[in-house]
C-alpha cells in the first residue's frame, strides 16, 4: 500500500488542494480519484467531464478545476514546519477505524505519536461545565484504563481536558480531536496541555492549520472522537450537550456506549442517566471500559468508591505536591495553601495555575481551590 512518502510531492498537493475544495467530501474525492486515476488529474480534467459524473454540478466542476495546486503546497510546508504530517485514506498510518465510519474524513492531519491510531483505544467526553464529581469520575477511569488503551478525547476545556490530563499522567497516551487546524490554540487555557499531548500523544484534525475554530466543525470533531475509539463513555452531559452528539455517532458507527450514572438532582447527569436508561452500559470503573474493549483480563485499575486513597500524578514539583497534599482533605483558601507550604503566594499562585491548566485543580470562589 503506497503511503504519502512514496507519492509525488505533487500529487499530495493536488490531494489536499481538491479536498479542500467546499462541499467535496471523502465520497466524492473517491469519484473524482476513480474517474481520472490521480487528485492531479482530477483537476485538470476537462469542466465537461467533471461536470458529467454523478453528483457533480458546474459550479463544483468550476470550483475543482480552479484548486490550485500551490494551495496544496502551502499546507504541506505548514506540516513540515511543525514537524505534523498529512493521512490520506489509503495511507498505511490511517487510523483502521476511521476507514470503518459512514462520512469518513477525506485525510487527517496529525501531529505527534500517530502509532497510536492504532492501539486500541476509548472516547471519554464530557460537559465543559462539569462538577467536582464528573471531573473525579473522569480522572479515576482515564487513568484506570491508560495502561491498556489509548484515551481519545476533544480537547475541549472541563470533563475533556480532564480526561487527556489524567491518562498522561498515569503515564498513558492520549490523542486529541481539534475542531482547528494546528497552529491555532482553543481553548486558549489549554496551551499547556496542546504541548503534552504533542510531547506524549497525538493531535488530528480534519482542518488545516491556521484554521479557525467555528461552530459547525464540533459535531464534524465529534464523529472522529467516537469513530477513533472502539467504545465512547459520557462522564457528565446536560440535556442538549455537545458530549450526546458523540454518544449518538458512536451509535450511528455501531460503537459501544457506556455512561456514568449520577444524582438524579444534578443537571450535568441528566444526559448521561437517560443513555442508561435508553440502554447504556453504565460506567462504574475502569474494568467496565475494558470489557467492552476486549481487554478485560488486564488491571483495569481502580473503581470509584473501591478506595478513598488518592495518588499525586508523578511529575509535580515539589511545591506542587505539597499544594495536592493540602487539598486532598478539602478546600482551601490562598492564604490558608500559602501557610501551609511554607511559600509565598505568588510562589503558590504559579503552582496553582499550572496545575489548574492540567486538570488537576480547579479555582473556586473566593480564591479557593480543590482538587478535581
Amino acid at each position: 500500500m503506497e503511503t504519502v512518502a512514496e507519492r509525488s510531492r505533487d500529487e499530495v498537493a493536488a490531494y489536499l488542494a481538491l479536498a479542500q475544495v467546499p462541499g467535496i467530501g471523502a465520497s466524492r474525492v473517491r469519484t473524482l480519484l476513480a474517474a481520472f486515476g490521480s487528485a492531479r488529474g482530477a483537476i485538470q480534467a476537462p469542466h465537461g467531464a467533471i461536470a458529467a459524473l454523478p453528483g457533480f454540478s458546474r459550479a463544483a466542476a468550476t470550483a475543482i478545476r480552479a484548486a490550485g495546486i500551490a494551495r496544496g503546497a502551502e499546507v504541506i510546508a505548514q506540516l513540515t514546519q511543525l514537524g505534523a504530517v498529512v493521512l490520506l485514506p489509503e495511507d498505511v498510518a490511517f487510523p483502521p477505524l476511521l476507514r470503518e465510519i459512514p462520512e469518513r474524513p477525506a485525510l487527517l492531519f496529525a501531529w505527534g505519536d500517530i502509532a497510536l491510531l492504532k492501539r486500541p483505544a476509548v472516547a471519554i467526553v464530557g460537559s465543559r461545565n462539569h462538577t467536582t464529581y464528573g471531573a473525579e469520575a473522569a480522572r479515576l477511569l482515564a487513568a484506570g484504563v491508560a495502561s491498556a488503551a489509548v484515551v481519545v478525547s476533544g480537547m475541549a476545556r472541563g470533563i475533556d481536558a480532564v480526561a487527556h490530563a489524567a491518562t498522561l499522567d498515569a503515564g498513558g497516551a492520549s490523542v486529541g480531536v481539534l475542531g482547528n487546524g494546528f497552529g491555532v490554540i482553543y481553548p486558549a487555557a489549554n496551551r499547556t496541555l496542546y504541548d503534552r499531548m504533542i510531547a506524549r500523544g497525538c493531535l488530528v484534525t480534519e482542518l488545516p492549520p491556521g484554521e479557525r475554530p467555528h461552530a459547525h466543525t464540533f459535531p464534524r470533531r465529534n464523529r472522529l472522537v467516537s469513530g477513533l475509539a472502539a467504545a465512547t463513555v459520557v462522564v457528565e452531559a446536560a440535556a442538549g450537550s455537545g458530549a450526546l452528539i458523540t454518544a449518538d455517532a458512536a451509535l450511528d458507527q455501531g460503537r459501544a456506549v457506556l455512561a456514568v450514572p449520577g444524582p438524579i438532582t444534578s443537571p450535568t447527569s441528566v444526559g448521561c442517566n437517560k443513555l442508561i436508561q435508553q440502554g447504556a452500559k453504565p460506567a462504574l470503573c475502569a474494568g467496565d471500559i475494558l470489557e467492552e474493549l476486549g481487554l478485560g483480563g488486564l488491571t483495569p485499575g481502580p473503581c470509584p468508591g473501591a478506595s478513598g486513597e488518592r495518588t499525586p500524578p508523578g511529575d509535580l514539583t515539589p511545591l506542587q505536591e505539597s499544594l495536592w497534599t493540602a487539598l486532598v482533605a478539602e478546600s482551601q483558601h490562598i492564604d490558608a495553601l500559602s501557610g501551609a507550604t511554607n511559600a509565598p503566594t505568588s510562589d503558590v499562585l504559579t503552582a496553582l495555575t499550572d496545575l489548574e491548566l492540567r486538570g488537576v485543580v480547579r479555582q473556586e470562589p473566593g480564591m479557593r481551590f480543590s482538587l478535581n
